[in-house]
């Protein structure tokens, strides 16, 4: 069976589920459940004769043997048992719950995913079919998956623009269901990329780091991992279940890919045992941060500045807050033009993310030594946003749209870099020297305010009008919160 003919027939039984009010996303978190003792029972049986650490009588054949009632007892029973696990099984079963109510159901789907052989299936297609899934779910706005979710366009030019290279370490400290960490594992295993034993090894023991504090979304990542060859299914989680922000980082890594939360207030979030969120806003006093706010972006900026090793490289998703921000936004930009190398700004159409109203920017800088110098020359911007038009449905980014972004940042030897019509270079004197060091930059005269007969289709400019309108609410609901805390 074909991934899109497979992924369709996972993805219509959550149809039929859909009926008795499970969710995509609790279908999913279903299936990731069910996708592990499966793959588990097949690495115990020859030829891997695996130690899978699955308590016996709570593996995947104890699962098939039963219907009915029996089976949906015995269900919860094993995602109890296992939740208190260690390791990566812990970590996909912790806080399990039977979202799936009907025992017919969870018979069939138990079905389905036994006729299925998972471990000899080529990862290529297993990875497909659950990214597959993680796509349809961040679709379905209502749920709010989309937030976890970066276009997989926009990931695939930030690495291809820096090219991690094998035997170094990647991290992402907001890293949702995996995506810039698949990114980068496709960038390495590339046609053509020859990678010795050692460093396979390190691609699936080593290579990735992250944090992601809501466990669903952690459990969903895991898995997500673990069905492209990443981790180990009795070793630890390459994933913490923590905010990031609370300490320093304990290892500095080679390169970080991310797009972190956006919204202005950082939280602490604590899962109770019901399985939701408490949230209380926070602010992180660390001593390596430049600056103290509750500005969530700019926290994880400073923060990433921090992950770095001396010649680590970063490439960030950030709000056009970030670029403009007075008090700690204009201090903290200061000093990252300063200390580090950012030599890059991509700023980025609208239409693109699930959560509507935002206007982001792919930031790209280099860290490094601290000897008092300024380190940025000056930046290159690229203007993909202004006269383009994008949307969900019927105008997708893709990958194509980006080629000439990713063609004149250059990645062979970004010092050889040309300036084109969207392709422009500041100095870094002209850059300190603008009110409140704005790096909110644009130089290309917008053609729908000249041309009435050449506007775009009229779901794209709806679209555009919604963006624009949940943008102004946000800066009102940003303002009004600023004014609350003073």
């Amino acid at each position: 069976m074909n991934t899109s003919s497979l992924i369709q027939k996972v993805w219509n039984f959550c149809h039929t589920l859909r009926d008795d009010g499970v969710s995509y996303g609790d279908y999913l978190e279903q299936l990731t459940y069910l996708l592990f003792l499966k793959m588990a029972h097949e690495y115990a049986r020859e030829p891997y004769n695996r130690n899978t650490r699955i308590p016996k009588g709570h593996d995947w054949a104890s699962l098939r043997s039963k219907t009915g009632e029996p089976l949906e007892a015995h269900y919860l029973a094993t995602l109890h048992k296992l939740g208190q696990g260690t390791g990566m099984l812990g970590a996909i079963f912790f806080k399990a719950q039977n979202k799936i109510q009907d025992p017919a159901k969870l018979s069939r789907l138990v079905q389905m995913i036994d006729e299925q052989s998972w471990v000899g299936m080529d990862a290529d297609t297993k990875g497909d079919l659950y990214e597959g899934l993680l796509q349809k779910n961040a679709e379905d706005t209502k749920s709010g998956a989309g937030q976890y979710f970066t276009p997989r366009a926009i990931i695939q030019a930030m690495v291809e623009c820096l090219r991690p290279a094998p035997g170094k370490t990647i991290a992402d400290p907001a890293c949702g269901t995996g995506g810039f960490f698949l990114g980068a594992y496709n960038w390495l295993t590339r046609p053509g990329a020859k990678l010795n034993k050692r460093q396979k090894e390190f691609l699936r023991d080593s290579t990735f780091q992250g944090n992601e504090i809501v466990a669903n979304t952690r459990r969903l990542c895991l898995m997500n991992l673990f069905l492209h060859n990443i981790g180990e299914l009795d070793g630890e989680p390459s994933v913490d279940r923590s905010d990031a922000l609370i300490a320093e980082p304990k290892v500095k890594v080679d390169y970080v890919l991310a797009n972190p939360p956006f919204g202005k207030k950082s939280s602490m979030t604590i899962t109770n045992d019901e399985g939701e969120e408490d949230r209380d806003a926070l602010t992180y006093e660390r001593q390596d941060f430049w600056e103290t706010t509750s500005n969530k972006q700019l926290n994880f900026l400073q923060h990433i500045v921090s992950m770095l090793k001396v010649d680590g490289k970063a490439a960030v998703v950030l709000p056009d807050n970030v670029l403009f921000e007075g008090g700690a936004g204009e201090k903290i930009r200061r000093k990252l033009l300063e200390t580090c190398d950012v030599h890059t700004i991509l700023r980025l159409p609208t239409g693109i993310f699930y959560a509507q109203g935002v206007k982001a920017n792919v930031v790209f800088f280099d860290n490094a030594p601290k000897d008092g110098r300024v380190h940025t020359k000056g930046v290159w911007f690229y203007d993909m946003r202004t006269n383009k038009h994008f949307t969900l449905k019927t105008r997708t980014l893709k990958l194509d749209d980006l080629q000439d972004f990713i063609a004149s940042y250059h990645p062979e030897n970004r010092h050889e870099r040309k300036e084109t019509e969207r392709f422009k270079f500041y100095r870094y004197d002209e850059l300190i020297a603008r009110d409140k060091a704005n790096l909110d930059i644009f130089w290309l005269r917008d053609n729908s305010l000249d041309n009435l007969d050449d506007l775009p289709p009229p779901d794209v400019l709806q679209q555009e009008i919604i963006e624009h309108l949940e943008a102004a609410l946000a800066s009102f609901r940003d303002v009004a919160v600023g004014l609350q805390g003073n």
